[in-house]
């Protein structure tokens, strides 16, 4: 009874399913229905599939069931070395064989391949990575590339249409649509450079480094993190276009993003600050304090000034001066629109370098291999100012460098236990369960690097 009841459903279903087809128009208006399917014929061939293999075992993964990857790897039925994950990527640059992808994707790899949609695969050159930003830049020796135009993802602006193009749980290249749920979004995972585009379009595991583009097939982002129990949710967030090409046109220049610093402590403008200041304005950055002998001070800012724009573009909050500060090399120079007791200034400041501790032999640190450590002394960049430990020095070829740990860095914090002395910081190593979480200063901005 309850099988003819399931068979009667599925048939009624069906007959609607088929009478509702056969009811749609083939045109409105004398026009063809919309489709996104010429936008998309263009771009997907951009979107590609990659393949890991990282310095840990893991139990089997969607990849492994194709057998292609299987015999590239030389893995047999169930992976013995290594972990094999899935990610995607999108072709930036046609000529030079460029992929950007995220840093989670293919840190610690051993091994990267890259599948394009024409079932070409190719083994790729990781160029660098920035944990900052979670953007990394991959290099693939293949003619015959597509790349995407990019959008300018200042003017992207809440309910604009997107598509999402990845590679969800290693199956195969896939398309979700939705819209722009927010911008500026910020303090996920408190690495101080976060400046996600929020969207309901399903992002999953596996479109990590994927792309999200308009519906002139510009890309907008790269699909960084879903928000969730490890599902879709409806809430996705990808890193804005433009913060991802000042990242890899530092990486293409130096190998790696070098941020430099003003020497100013922000805030964001919140009414209370507004009010207290006698402002008009709702958005930008407090200057609360300004470092003597920095670059801020030569340029000539001072407390109380708010930093409405960069560049000529609006600066919204204290984090969103923080990322292009962060993102502009050393020795350029920003051009800063500054309201200061009602009126507007122009500011031209000059990033200085970041803090230079070479002269410190410092303290190995076993838990950090590759890095050691010393205390702030006399004479030291922000001696006198704050409270944390300085990294000496990180080897480049190290685990400590790979997880993105840099010489000069201020650690404050491991596994939200405060850390002032390197007496502090070994002694809240030692009591730290994984995965560690050390929280730094790095310029002006504060970051929180997950070792696992």
């Amino acid at each position: 009874m309850v099988l003819r009841v399931a068979l009667g459903s599925w048939a009624l279903f069906w007959t609607l399913a088929a009478s509702a087809q056969t009811a749609l128009p083939g045109a409105v208006d004398g026009q063809p229905l919309p489709t996104l399917a010429p936008m998309l014929a263009r771009v997907t061939p951009a979107v590609v599939n990659i393949a890991v293999v990282a310095r840990a075992p893991m139990e089997g993964n969607p990849l492994l069931r194709d057998p292609f990857f299987r015999r590239f790897f030389g893995v047999p039925d169930q992976p013995q070395q290594g972990q094999l994950s899935a990610g995607s990527g999108v072709i930036v640059d046609a000529a030079r064989g460029l992929v950007v992808t995220n840093h989670h994707v293919v840190k610690d790899a051993q091994e990267i391949v890259v599948g394009t949609k024409d079932r070409r695969v190719f083994k790729a050159q990781l160029v660098g990575s920035d944990p900052g930003t979670d953007i990394a830049l991959l290099r693939i020796p293949a003619e015959g590339l597509t790349a995407v135009p990019f959008a300018d993802s200042d003017r992207v602006n809440v309910g604009d249409f997107v598509v999402a193009i990845g590679n969800p749980f290693g199956i195969g290249q896939t398309v979700t649509s939705g819209i722009v749920s927010a911008v500026g979004r910020a303090g996920l995972s408190m690495d101080g450079y976060e400046e996600f585009i929020q969207t309901d379009a399903s992002i999953n595991p596996g479109n990590s480094g994927g792309a999200l583009v308009n519906l002139r097939g510009e890309l907008v982002g790269i699909n960084s993190a879903i928000f969730g129990p490890g599902a879709n949710i409806g809430i996705g967030f990808a890193v804005p276009i433009n913060m991802a090409r000042a990242v890899v046109d530092q990486i293409l220049r130096f190998g790696e993003v070098r941020r430099g610093r003003l020497g100013v402590t922000t805030q964001d403008v919140t009414p209370a600050v507004a009010k207290q200041l006698g402002l008009t304005v709702t958005e930008g950055a407090v200057v609360q304090k300004v470092e003597p002998g920095s670059t801020a001070e030569e340029a000539g800012l001072r407390p109380r000034d708010v930093v409405v724009a960069t560049n000529g573009r609006p600066v919204r909050s204290s984090g969103e001066l923080r990322n292009r500060i962060g993102l502009t090399p050393v020795g350029e120079e920003v051009d800063m629109t500054v309201l200061r007791d009602g009126r507007s200034l122009r500011v031209r400041a000059r990033i200085g370098e970041p803090f230079q501790v070479t002269a410190l032999a410092g303290e190995a640190v076993p838990q950090l291999a590759g890095a050691r450590v010393a205390d702030l002394a006399p004479g030291m960049p922000l001696y006198g100012q704050v409270e944390a430990v300085v990294v000496a020095s990180v080897d480049a070829s190290s685990s400590a460098f790979r997880n993105g740990l840099r010489a000069g860095d201020l650690i404050y914090g491991v596994n939200r236990v405060r850390v002032r002395t390197v007496k502090d910081f070994f002694e809240a190593l030692r009591a730290a369960e994984p995965p560690l979480r050390i929280a730094l200063l790095r310029g002006d901005n504060r970051i929180t690097l997950i070792i696992r």
